[in-house]
């Protein structure tokens, strides 16, 4: 339990005012306009440096060209059917990773465009799976200042100095611009979901300026956090003698990111909307058979606020209006005809013709005055489409209808609604804000990183159900063989599981046309055949459709990694959507229990061993719900066979548990149990000794695949032991006993076992085999007491082991790396040096770091959790740091090198806070005695024994509600 006197640790303390001076400060006092006391801070003119790339050893290159051959053969033969592999090393892109981003635009799984801190709109990710880093650089704001006397004229565009690939100035193209910021006076400050940029007397010294970018995350709100939008309101403060005419130019490029405005047949359109609402669409045709596009640029009018647009401009000479002329009508007038609302649809764009857009607002803003002036972007893309088979509607079309031209009334309810927002993100930011015990670092740390749930690749549909089923005319006859999963139940059989089959529907591929088969005995397979068959999709998915309509959300592992919802790293990141979404969070675990009890038998190449085997195993967790067919074609990654991870099933076990604790919903616990138990049943393959212990098979069979382990290890043991026991706590909640007594039997075992085999006095050795690094002090040892502390169980082990072995952690993993200032390193040897094993043993891994921190924080070592953390913010998000804010790499090296930007495990700095600030529900939750009387023989260890169905149980405890461990059954 947290102590109340908390973090003595350094803090990092970032005042407003020492980026922007107190007078402006002050000014700025007002609607939000000033920037936060608490955020991360940047001045305009910070160099942006090219962030350099891990890369691996000689040795560590001997040791995998195989698995390079095979992975470079696997890249190009996806690439031959116009896909991206999931995992693409030799690619790089055009654009070298910088450290320039900022936070994010728009709500979650609609696409996102993310805007870095100097002002440029960049990584567009509107097509699922696609990132594009590229900025768009005709996408600016720009302000043009004029004053009664006409002595004094600024205009500029709203972004220091000139950026490269601008091109000459007497162009006609945006390089006429004036780029004549030096942002040596501005400031930007971020505090996700919201950021400001503070012009303090740049371009004109008179004239104070504040942006406010907000767009709509809102925790519990599963309506307006899935909108694609954001809003830009600026503050214009004048402190000069005379009044002065300011205009704010919004333009914008019709192009979702990379060279796609050059495809042709794009078409942009003025309109004039409700409330004062007026702008422009920008439809966009894309490439390669996806659904199209349309953004939407719009300003707010007011009795004081003029909105004009110009809809149609070139980048080149050709369009009746080109880069140039567009500025220098801004610079004569300060706006534009208001007859260009009547211009209507704009002709189709040519190939390699740019098509751009204006709107301009304009206001006179009186000597000591204050002025408001709106915009908003939203974009509409309805429809997303996967490359091998289905398109769903995204989830805000719930809302707003499956047009393109939702568009515009999504810019208009973002004017209208924004207010609002702001005041609900202010609730939900400021307890944790105001906690005068964080240091201060965390606190604008842990929003920031959230900026993943929007850039992290997201999509969130509608329903399960497929707009439609879509070809590409590029699939192989492989991925052309369309596939029907059908579920079957068997009344009782020994190992109580749903049983799946596979068929196709377009002739067998094989002699006997299953694909899924039942690897059980004859009797299942009898049941099997006896059984009714359910629809495609499963009858667990019409529950959820029922009851709880919040639809289905994808995350990226990384946009380097395209996989979905990777699960061994969703380990860590789940607990951001359990405290934010939980709705989101147990339908992810609902999507995760049917693939355990249903089987892909199509074969893959395993590309480490160059081996075949199937693509889903029953009773095996998937690594990923996959990457060109979700849902319908899981384990996208094919590096190792994860049916035989030794960490996923366990990691389910947990989750769902925590998951199911935490929200007290016992019909997702009814929902989920047959999986649960069916995970652990598969476990007992892995224990080979019969000792209750799983032991690891000499290859890298965990979430650290490229680190080889022997035997029992500390991290899947240690998550076994959790497993255990979170599934004993749920049975009894569900009302299996006699599976709950089968557990805690099986834990004392494994418990002992586990403790003779790998505790070493002072912490659990890596592994027990006799490798050079089998006593390496890892820094996930203790990954299970995290859940099950978390989930509020009983420890796994006495406190002293426990504290002895993160203090050892905290001693060598984190404090002999830099004196603390990186991290967590994965694996360090008694004697000081890292574990050099392979790669990842010697990475530090950011969402690693923040969990140690967190069990750290469980465990009543609060000092040393933020310390470790700390280690994170210093190398990541500091101005001393390696520049990796807004895109929080998965590891980095001892010199600072990344591996993986933008990726999803850094979110576990929400087990932080987690921790922190444990549920009610966990707190007050019935206690699991795992040393109660056992009421089975000892003698008898196997999880899979008979009692009754699992079906039966589950509905018998229905009737139970919170009380079930109380009742007599």
């Amino acid at each position: 339990m947290v102590t109340g006197n908390i973090f003595h640790c350094r803090k990092n303390s970032w005042p407003p005012e020492e980026y922007v001076s107190r007078h402006t400060l002050h000014l700025f006092d007002f609607d939000s306009a000033g920037p936060p006391k608490h955020a991360w801070r940047r001045r305009l003119n910070s160099h942006a440096n090219i962030l350099k790339e891990f890369s691996i050893t000689f040795m560590e290159a001997i040791k995998m060209v195989r698995l390079g051959i095979r992975l470079w053969s696997y890249v190009r033969e996806e690439a031959s059917h116009g896909r991206k592999a999931p995992i693409d090393p030799f690619t790089r892109e055009s654009c070298k990773p910088s450290a320039s981003q900022g936070v994010p635009l728009g709500g979650m799984g609609s696409g996102s465009i993310s805007r870095g801190f100097r002002g440029e709109f960049r990584q567009w990710q509107i097509v699922p799976g696609t990132c594009d880093s590229s900025p768009v650089m005709a996408n600016q704001f720009s302000i043009f200042v004029s004053r009664d006397s006409g002595n004094k004229k600024y205009a500029s565009v709203l972004a220091p100095g000139q950026h490269e690939g601008l091109g000459k100035a007497r162009d006609e193209g945006i390089s006429s611009w004036g780029w004549n910021l030096t942002g040596q006076h501005s400031t930007y400050h971020a505090l996700f979901p919201r950021a400001w940029t503070i012009y303090d007397g740049e371009p004109d010294p008179e004239l104070k300026v504040s942006c406010r970018q907000i767009s709509p995350f809102i925790p519990h709100n599963y309506k307006e956090t899935s909108l694609p939008t954001a809003v830009f309101v600026y503050t214009l403060v004048n402190t000069g003698r005379e009044r002065a005419k300011v205009s704010l130019l919004f333009t914008w490029a019709n192009s979702i990111g990379g060279v796609s405005h050059l495809s042709g047949d794009h078409v942009n359109e003025p309109f004039i909307g409700e409330d004062g609402v007026s702008g422009v669409l920008l439809h966009h045709k894309t490439a390669k058979g996806n659904p199209p596009v349309t953004f939407a640029i719009a300003a707010c009018e007011t009795q004081n606020v003029n909105v004009t647009v110009l809809p149609c401009f070139g980048l080149t000479e050709g369009r009746s209006v080109t880069a140039r002329q567009m500025w220098d009508k801004m610079m004569q007038d300060g706006q534009f005809d208001r007859q260009n609302f009547n211009s209507g649809p704009s002709m189709p764009s040519s190939p390699g013709e740019t098509l751009c857009a204006a709107v301009s607002a304009s206001a006179w803003v009186e000597p000591h005055g204050k002025c408001t002036i709106a915009f908003s972007l939203a974009w509409s893309s309805p429809k997303i489409k996967f490359l091998k088979g289905s398109s769903y509607h995204r989830r805000y079309t719930k809302f707003y209808g499956t047009s393109e031209r939702a568009a515009l009334n999504l810019a208009h309810d973002a004017l209208t609604n924004y207010k609002r927002w702001e005041e609900e993100i202010e609730k939900w930011q400021s307890p944790i804000l105001n906690d005068q015990r964080l240091p201060e670092w965390y606190k604008f740390t842990l929003f920031n990183e959230l900026y993943f749930l929007v850039a992290g690749g997201t999509v969130w549909i509608d329903s399960s159900l497929p707009s439609t089923n879509v070809k590409n005319d590029q699939d192989s006859p492989e991925d052309a063989q369309r596939v029907d999963v059908k579920v079957t139940e068997a009344e009782v059989n020994r190992r109580h599981t749903t049983i799946s089959e596979y068929s196709t529907t377009s002739g067998c591929n094989g002699s006997t046309g299953d694909g899924l088969k039942n690897n059980s005995d004859p009797a299942v397979t009898q049941n099997k055949r006896n059984s009714n068959n359910l629809s495609e999709h499963f009858k667990w998915q019409d529950q959820l459709d029922d009851y709880d309509d919040v639809g289905r959300f994808l995350y990226l592992e990384g946009v380097e990694y395209i996989m979905w919802n990777t699960y061994d790293v969703h380990f860590y990141a789940s607990f951001a959507l359990l405290g934010l979404f939980p709705k989101i969070e147990l339908n992810i675990q609902r999507d995760f229990a049917k693939a355990v009890l249903s089987e892909d038998g199509r074969r893959v190449k395993f590309l480490a061993e160059g081996n075949y085997g199937i693509r889903k195993v029953r009773g095996a967790v998937p690594h990923d719900l996959g990457t060109h067919d979700p849902w319908n074609e899981m384990n996208a990654y094919n590096i190792h066979d994860t049916s035989k991870w030794k960490d996923l099933n366990p990691k389910f076990v947990l989750q769902v548990y925590r998951d199911f604790a935490a929200t007290g919903d016992m019909q997702f616990g009814v929902d989920v149990w047959p999986a649960v138990r069916t995970a652990m049943e598969y476990m007992e393959q892995f224990d080979r000794d019969d000792d209750g212990l799983i032991e690891n098979d000499g290859f890298p069979d965990q979430t650290y695949d490229a680190w080889t382990v022997h035997g029992v290890s500390a991290y899947c043991g240690c998550l076994w032991l959790a497993a255990l026991q979170a599934a004993a706590a749920m049975a009894e909640q569900i009302g299996d006993r006699f599976f709950a007594e089968t557990c805690k039997t099986k834990f004392c075992t494994a418990k002992s076992a586990f403790e003779k085999k790998l505790w070493n006095g002072s912490y659990f050795k890596y592994d027990s085999g006799s490798s050079s690094n089998s006593k390496s002090i890892q820094a996930d040892q203790l990954a299970g007491q995290w859940y099950t502390a978390s989930s509020g169980l009983a420890p796994l082990f006495d406190e002293l082991k426990i504290r002895s072995a993160l203090q050892k952690i905290y001693d060598f993993n984190v404090m002999k790396v830099k004196g603390g200032r990186m991290g967590a390193v994965n694996g360090m040897h008694l004697n000081g040096k890292v574990d050099e094993t392979c790669m990842q043993s010697r990475e530090i891994w950011t969402g690693v770091t923040y969990a140690v921190a967190a069990n750290m924080i469980l465990a009543g070592m609060e000092k040393e959790a933020f310390a470790t953390a700390e280690g994170i913010f210093i190398a990541g998000w500091s101005e001393e740091g390696f520049g990796y804010w807004f895109q929080t790499p998965e590891a980095w090296t001892m010199d600072g090198h990344f591996r993986s930007l933008i990726y999803m495990r850094p979110l576990a700095i929400w087990g932080m806070q987690w921790a922190l600030s444990i549920p009610k529900a966990i707190l007050d939750a019935p206690k699991v005695n795992m040393m109660d009387k056992i009421l089975i023989s000892p003698a008898t260890f196997s999880l899979s024994l008979t009692e009754t169905g699992v079906r039966k149980i589950a509905n018998k405890a229905k009737c139970f509600g919170n009380s079930v461990l109380h009742c007599a059954c």
